[in-house]
């Protein structure tokens, strides 16, 4: 809108200025005309003054000059001569000043005409040319061409929609680039999902045709494989569940609620989840914190939920008979949680992708599906948070930090 009201100014600024010149011109030439007719008008008075001063010398000049200013006339003795004083001038002359003045402001005002028409013409066949190129562009855009470039720098109306379009164009090419990244995605998730649920199944399978196949089997081994199964369709659930979640994360389908919660209670929920994996492999789990006051503004189940993951997966990487800690501070930039194993470490090549969905490292669990930490890192990210690790062969540490934003 704003655009819009400074090109009618500035449209109007130029119509007013092209106006102006012509009426000045057009001011000048009346002047030079009356000047003309004046100059010669005078001319023949002064040298008919002089004459009747030399044929009559003793009349006044007062009488003369009486005479030049009242206003009689007698019309009867210039009709003697064909001159109308209503009609024709006293003076030929300037009867023929009259016809050329007359014909140089018909050709003043034809050719203002022509100019004026001109202008117009050009203003709209540029503005022709114009559509037709923003016609073309739209046509190109219909074809799914985005590759469009717009170099003109004008504030008239028709570039300013240009760079409306130009900037739909680079909206929508970003569009089919991210949707085209997303279908790549989805191909590859699914080409993933399928890969993850394929072995499990499979194994399921086989256990099941056993079973089925041989009446004879003792009852240990029958126990073994019922035990076995039910692992498999609970990693199975597990992966689901978690696919799930990250769905809603992907669609933004999820509420969040937010609200102060101490963050000691949220550590406490998480670890409350994971202790009975905890005590089966005798690892105990220590909570530090100069500052048991701390919290934090988030939706607290996911949260739970996040923390929850990562300090699985540092049980599953742990030696047994050993411990994990976690700490937690506050300043005014942020709130930092660290959580570190004694475990065998993650190796280099694996450091820079273990938040990748599906990813598995050397030294992963073989029931393991590479989600747990991707889905953490999708959580806290939507608090206002960053995840980072570090890893040696004596330990890995996930830091935490969530910022205050002001």
């Amino acid at each position: 809108m704003m655009k819009n009201k400074l090109e009618l100014k500035k449209y109007l600024k130029k119509s007013f200025l092209l106006s102006l010149i012509f009426i000045s011109a057009f001011c000048i030439l009346n002047i030079y005309e009356y000047k003309t007719y004046t100059k010669n008008f005078n001319s023949k008075i002064s040298n008919m003054v002089s004459l009747i001063k030399e044929k009559y010398p003793s009349i006044k000049e007062t009488d003369l000059l009486d005479a030049l200013n009242e206003d009689k006339s007698d019309i009867e003795f210039f009709k003697k001569y064909g001159i109308e004083l209503n009609r024709d001038s006293i003076i030929l002359e300037n009867n023929n000043y009259f016809k050329l003045f007359l014909a140089t402001n018909l050709i003043f005002l034809l050719l203002s005409l022509v100019i004026i028409i001109c202008l117009f013409l050009k203003y709209n066949y540029n503005k022709d040319k114009e559509l037709n190129n923003i016609t073309k562009y739209i046509e190109e855009i219909n074809r799914k061409n985005y590759s469009l470039h717009i170099d003109e720098i004008s504030e008239d109306e028709l570039s300013i929609l240009k760079n409306e379009i130009y900037k739909t164009t680079v909206m929508l090419k970003e569009n089919a680039e991210n949707s085209l990244h997303d279908k790549i995605n989805l191909k590859k998730s699914l080409e993933d999902i399928s890969h993850q649920l394929k072995t499990p199944l499979t194994s399921i399978l086989v256990m099941l045709d056993n079973l089925i196949d041989n009446d004879e089997m003792d009852i240990n081994t029958k126990n073994e494989f019922i035990h076995d199964i039910k692992k498999e369709i609970m990693n199975i659930n597990f992966l689901v569940q978690s696919l799930l979640k990250l769905s809603k994360f992907d669609s933004n389908t999820i509420t969040y609620i937010k609200e102060e919660v101490s963050i000691s209670k949220i550590i406490n929920k998480a670890i409350n989840n994971v202790s009975l994996l905890a005590d089966l492999r005798n690892i105990e789990i220590e909570v530090e914190s100069n500052n048991k006051d701390c919290k934090l503004k988030c939706d607290s189940k996911w949260q739970v939920e996040a923390l929850t993951n990562i300090i699985k997966n540092s049980l599953d990487h742990s030696n047994k008979n050993n411990k994990i800690i976690i700490s937690y501070t506050s300043n005014k930039a942020y709130l930092e949680i660290t959580i570190k194993d004694f475990g065998e470490g993650i190796t280099k090549e694996d450091l820079p992708y273990i938040f990748k969905r599906f990813y598995k490292g050397k030294n992963a669990k073989e029931d393991s599906v590479g989600i747990g930490l991707a889905l953490a890192k999708t959580i806290i990210e939507e608090d206002n948070g960053i995840i980072d690790v570090s890893s040696s062969d004596k330990g890995t540490t996930f830091t935490i930090k969530y910022f205050f934003l002001l």
